[in-house]
This record gives structure tokens, sequence and C-alpha cells, in this order.
């Protein structure tokens, strides 16, 4: 559906007349009367709903205009010292930069509506460019291309500015809930549509949590981050590791003590983690791919889970 910009659809914008005489346009084809009237019944009621963000939708479309007009405006000189030129030449070669990351949060708010109204209120200072509710609803709040502000205060490898170079999707979940079958089905939906237009690379699909260890822990251990990997949707770890005996990652003498050579500290740095507090990364890590076991703690289990994501994030 096309919406215009007084926040309407096409949908919606059409008057009961337009829409009966749209049925009524069916009638030579229709042979089954109750058929009819259940149409009927539907465009009249559809007729009376209203878009509840026909003014933020207003305002959505307002800013996108300002924004327009600034990729129209001939660039300027990035300093007055610079020797000036005798005119401007604008190359012919261009076009938009795309999304290379995806981060997936859960919104901690107990329903879809919450979610939308907060991403609808300036004060909040927050967004996301998909909103995926409970039963599979979704929400395309903002072109892909343009920055919403999701990822607050976060770093990926050397990326410390997450949201312009990121999409943002927010499940609808308190953090507490297993995730909804429906809104799986959709998210994988998503995740496929994006990969595709944006070449997205496996390894590029993380979590909230992974990039703010300190300060998030979204989405919870209850996701599905193996059903995503399977996808090609994020990594995961070769189940083997878990049982080659021939492998000792992050080896450590007698005492414990880790021997000269990759730690886990490097190893988590090298996948993309802040390892500044290096307890946070280590819980953010095996929320991702533990999950049984969140603490900062690494088991002789969770080194090789580390380490067959090290060998993968190379």
């Amino acid at each position: 559906m096309t919406v215009h910009a007084d926040g309407q659809s096409t949908l919606y914008a059409k008057t009961p007349a337009a829409i009966v005489a749209g049925v009524l346009c069916l009638l030579p084809v229709m042979k089954n009367r109750a058929t009819l009237a259940n149409l009927l019944l539907l465009a009249a009621a559809t007729a009376c709903v209203r878009n509840p963000y026909a003014v933020t939708n207003k305002v959505y479309s307002q800013q996108a205009k300002a924004l327009a007009r600034q990729l129209q405006a001939q660039p300027t000189s990035p300093a007055d010292s610079l020797p000036a030129t005798p005119y401007w030449v604008g190359t012919v070669n261009f076009n938009l930069r795309k999304p290379n990351y995806v981060i997936i949060h859960h919104t901690a708010q107990n329903s879809a509506a919450q979610t939308l109204k907060t991403f609808t209120l300036v004060k909040t200072q927050v967004s996301a460019h998909y909103v995926i509710g409970r039963d599979g609803q979704t929400y395309h709040m903002l072109n892909d291309y343009l920055r919403a502000w999701h990822g607050g205060v976060a770093r990926w490898g050397s990326i410390s500015d997450i949201n312009s170079v990121s999409i943002g999707i927010e499940l609808d979940n308190n953090g507490s809930e297993p995730f909804q079958e429906a809104q799986l089905a959709s998210l994988l939906k998503v995740l496929a549509a994006l990969k595709r237009a944006y070449n997205i690379p496996a390894a590029n699909f993380i979590g909230h949590g992974d990039i703010a260890p300190v300060r998030k822990n979204d989405p919870s251990a209850q996701f599905p981050w193996a059903r995503l990997a399977a996808r090609g949707f994020g990594l995961w770890y070769d189940t083997s590791v878990l049982t080659d005996t021939a492998t000792a990652p992050f080896a450590a003498d007698s005492l414990g003590q880790p021997l000269p050579g990759l730690t886990p500290r490097e190893a988590l740095r090298i996948i993309g983690y802040d390892t500044q507090d290096l307890n946070a990364a280590i819980v953010a890590f095996k929320r991702h791919f533990v999950q049984t076991d969140v603490s900062p703690a690494l088991t002789e289990n969770d080194r090789r889970i580390l380490y067959s994501i090290y060998r993968k994030a190379l």
C-alpha cells in the first residue's frame, strides 16, 4: 500500500463509494452471493479505518524531503582555506551507500503497539528500521538507506558508529519470554530480503548485546541464533570442536596460566567484541553462542566454541 503525504495509505484513502464500486465491478465474475456480501462488509469496515500514525507519518515525509534536498545540493568545499577551483564538477558515477550489518534487538516492552509509540515520540530519541510483532506483523518504519537510532554507544571491531552502517530490527519481546514462531518466520523473511538486497556477509548479522556488551543484553539467551546461522544469518560453531581431543585452544600450563599465543581476549577482539571489559565481552559471547550458561567464566567447552567462531571470523 502506498502511503500518501497525509499519512493515509491508498487503501485507506478510498471512499466507501469507491470501494463498493470496485467490488461491483467484480459482479459479472461472481457467482457466490455470500462471497459478495463478505467483500462488501470488508470494504465498508476497511473504509472506516484511519491510520493512527497519520500525523507522525507526515513528519516522516517532511524529514525525508529535507534530507533529499541535502543530497541534491551542490557539494561545498570542506575547508575555507582550500585553493578555489574555477567551477564545480560533479561526477556521474555514484549511488547510495548500503547497510552492511544487521543488528537484532528485543524491545524489552510488552507489545508491538508500545514500541511503535516509543519510536514515534521525539523525546525518546530511539528508532529502528523494522519492528516485528509476536504475531509476525512487520512494520518497516524507516527506509533502509536512512540512519536509525538503535545502536547507541556501541562498537564492533573498529566500527564505533554502528548506526551509520547497519539495519536495526526490533523483536516484540520483553526479554524473559520465548520468541514466537510467527515472529521468527517473519524475521527470516526480512533477513533473507536484506541479505539479497545488500549482499550482507553472514558474519555481520549480530545482536545488540554483541555490540554493547556492558550496557545491553538483547536479544536474550532464548534467541535461536543457531537457526539463523543455518540460513546464513550469523556465525555458529562446528559441533565437532566439542569432542575434538586433538585440539586444545588457548593452551595453559599445569597451573592454568595461559601459554604464549592466542588468548581468549584476543580471539574475542578479532571476532569483533569490545574487550575493554573482558567479563562483559565473555558474557555477551556466551549469551549468543553458548546460551545455557552466561557467566563470565570460560569452561573448556566455551573455549572450544570461542576458538571455532574465531577461526570462522578470520
